[in-house]
């Protein structure tokens, strides 16, 4: 659940939008969304491939405008390159011969907006090393800072990458399918990694995903997209067979198997959300 006592300079509303409208020429991905975001709240963004998502969070991140309503990011305008926001990516590997190491990868989240340039001055880059380590101690990564990330293994490359979107101190962690080609036991602990930072810091989290299951004892709502429809709620609202058929226009059965959450429609695209087969999202997710 959110934070009940986040720390005093995090904003009580990380994320505010309102009557808010994403299309391309004819095609609407969403519309007239209301999601006010308290500190500290996780909430996990589902639906199937080119409903929004990802295109979501690229709203917040300042690389997509709307078409219609509002947004703001910690009571502001949406800015590009906004220290406020970290996003982690989808894990994909890198190059073996890749010599960057742990915390030059970590580093560009702290300066990359500035070209690489954190500052000359002593001060300057001590403040860089510290705000590295610390970031790197969060995900329990201390041992990676000199370790080239070609030669990572993927939960180990995932855990900097966290660390990267952690080291400016956001408000809003912004993860765009971060489990994505992870084994289970490593989906499990950056999905624990990210809860702990925002129930120690505060900080809210938009989590992009197929596959619910990891994140399930952290999610406080749930945002579901499908073909210009969403429902806002909780995972016990949200995922219901009346909620999804509603949803689909289709008949779909929502059913719990252990813990998890299993859903099945009449075509296979229903099946996918939460049993990872579909590939990659496309360009407007």
């Amino acid at each position: 659940m959110p934070t009940e006592h986040a720390p005093e300079d995090v904003p009580e509303h990380p994320v505010e939008l309102h009557h808010a409208r994403l299309g391309f020429g004819d095609r609407i991905l969403w519309d007239d969304l209301d999601l006010t975001v308290r500190a500290g709240e996780f909430i996990a963004v589902l639906g199937p491939n080119g409903t929004g998502k990802t295109s979501l969070l690229k709203v917040l991140l300042g690389q997509l405008p709307l078409s219609a309503g509002t947004v703001a990011v910690a009571g502001a305008a949406v800015t590009a390159g906004s220290r406020q926001i970290g996003y982690v990516p989808q894990h994909r590997s890198m190059d073996r011969g890749l010599m960057l190491r742990g915390s030059d990868l970590v580093g560009l989240g702290y300066d990359g907006h500035r070209w690489g340039f954190a500052g000359w001055q002593p001060a300057a880059r001590a403040a860089k090393r510290r705000a590295v380590r610390d970031a790197l101690a969060q995900v329990n990564g201390t041992r990676l800072a000199d370790v080239p990330v070609g030669v990572m293994s993927g939960g180990e490359l995932q855990r900097v990458r966290v660390a990267q979107a952690l080291v400016t101190d956001p408000v809003l962690l912004l993860c765009d399918e971060p489990l994505l080609n992870l084994d289970p036991a490593n989906a499990t602990l950056i999905s624990a990694l990210i809860d702990r930072r925002r129930r120690d810091a505060g900080t809210a989290v938009l989590f992009v995903t197929h596959e619910v299951d990891p994140v399930l004892p952290y999610v406080d709502r749930v945002i579901y997209l499908v073909n210009g429809r969403f429902r806002v709620g909780t995972v016990a609202e949200v995922m219901t067979s009346e909620t999804l058929s509603e949803l689909y226009h289709a008949d779909i059965d929502v059913v719990q198997v252990g813990g998890r959450y299993i859903v099945v429609g009449e075509h296979s695209q229903y099946q996918h959300e939460h049993e990872h087969t579909e590939g990659p999202e496309r360009s407007h997710e």
